[in-house]
């Protein structure tokens, strides 16, 4: 199942044509599908249904309030690791009590704005913060609902870059640190444990890394509980992957079993932060081919949209799957589809088979919808590209371009 089909020999957003789109906004711009983003939260709620989870959409893989209040209507709260984020999923219609703080940096600031919205509880990294929500509640006259992220030192089979649940990372609690902090819950003023929280990374497709996450997270669980500690809560995170160009996956029901099997006879309300599997395959990017060019060795398709607009196949050396917006079947030639920015990293990927694709054609970056126009600059001097929303029939710019004119009138002389 997709949201992005041919109809009528040409690539369409649900029952819009991607090329109407590019006609009317320009290119590059992001494309997002409401219906498919629906699709995705209810395929997530459905084998966990018997939990009753509380699903916090992870704001940071595509922070637009109008994506947002999409899934906001689909009964998700908000996993945000700023006050940004959270004054956004505020601004989207977030319910406070669906709102969850996670991150390893949170300021005073920051943690004070959580406090006074009111929201479900802050996620608590390490023993210095745990202090500092302390001394903010306190002073505050309020008692901060926490609970504490544990590194359950699980090596998880994805990129390096986003693992973050072995020992040697910066996130979470080490379990050597874990009797110090529980004991400071108690000591501290103005702090309610209610649970603990794990996340081992993103992007995983062996559900065994969160089998023994979670497992051990259950033993914790019960051997706290025999310490006297009145444990109702537990957060598991997010990072179930999503399928990439050429990539498979077990079905999501073998992570809910996962879920089920290991954390599910605790009594304990469970949520989840799933980002990617919301939104990953529900936006696309639409760029158009500005040369076709034939070199010694390689051909290069060189498209209007760069490494400053999605950075992941320069940053985690992923591969997206790249579809022509006009259907063709003729033979294809293989063509390295790259960026015009000044860095050789600037690639999208080598040895693309796009039919009938050359100067002038619009292509669609699929999988672009988490952590793309989230992490886009204006590296080179380039605008920040358009987000477009589809809903059935029709569709709106939910992000207009924001031009480098406009950039310079953030500045001084």
């Amino acid at each position: 199942m997709t949201a992005f089909t041919y109809r009528g020999g040409t690539l369409c957003a649900d029952n819009v044509a991607l090329s109407a789109i590019a006609e009317q906004v320009g290119t590059p711009c992001y494309v997002y599908s409401a219906k498919r983003l629906r699709e995705n939260y209810q395929n997530f709620c459905a084998p966990l249904a018997s939990l009753s989870p509380l699903i916090c959409y992870a704001v940071k893989a595509c922070p637009n309030i109008a994506v947002i209040r999409t899934l906001a209507e689909c009964g998700a709260g908000a996993d945000v690791t700023s006050a940004g984020e959270l004054e956004r999923a505020l601004a989207a219609g977030i319910k406070p009590e669906k709102i969850i703080f996670s991150g390893v940096g949170k300021t005073r600031d920051e943690i004070a704005a959580a406090l006074k919205a009111n929201i479900h509880q802050i996620n608590v990294e390490s023993i210095s913060e745990l202090r500092v929500i302390s001394e903010v509640a306190h002073s505050l006259n309020i008692t901060a609902p926490i609970a504490l992220r544990v590194n359950p030192d699980v090596v998880a089979n994805t990129h390096h870059k986003i693992a973050t649940g072995e020992m040697g990372t910066k996130f979470g609690i080490d379990s050597t640190q874990l009797p110090e902090a529980m004991s400071l819950t108690r000591s501290l003023p103005a702090l309610d444990l209610k649970g603990f929280h794990v996340h081992i990374g993103s992007h995983l497709f062996d559900y065994e890394n969160f089998r023994d996450a979670y497992t051990k997270l259950a033993d914790m669980v019960r051997y706290w509980r025999e310490q006297g500690f009145d444990l109702t809560r537990l957060d598991l995170g997010g990072g179930v992957g999503i399928t990439y160009d050429g990539q498979t996956q077990a079905p999501f029901a073998d992570y809910a079993s996962v879920v089920l099997g290991t954390v599910g006879n605790l009594g304990c309300a469970i949520a989840f932060e799933p980002g990617r599997f919301l939104v990953g395959d529900a936006g696309v990017l639409i760029a158009r081919v500005v040369h076709d060019k034939q070199g010694e060795q390689k051909r290069f398709l060189i498209i209007d949209a760069g490494m400053n607009d999605l950075v992941r196949p320069a940053m985690y050396d992923a591969r997206h799957s790249i579809m022509p917006v006009k259907e063709n079947t003729t033979e294809a030639k293989a063509a390295d589809v790259v960026g015009p920015v000044c860095e050789t990293s600037d690639m999208f990927g080598e040895d693309y088979l796009l039919s009938g694709v050359g100067s002038g054609d619009l292509v669609a970056i699929m999988q672009a919808g988490a952590y793309a126009a989230a992490m886009a600059s204006t590296y080179n001097g380039r605008a920040l590209v358009p987000e477009v929303l589809v809903d059935g029939g029709s569709f709106r710019i939910i992000r207009r371009r924001i031009s480098v004119k406009e950039q310079m009138e953030w500045e001084t002389l």
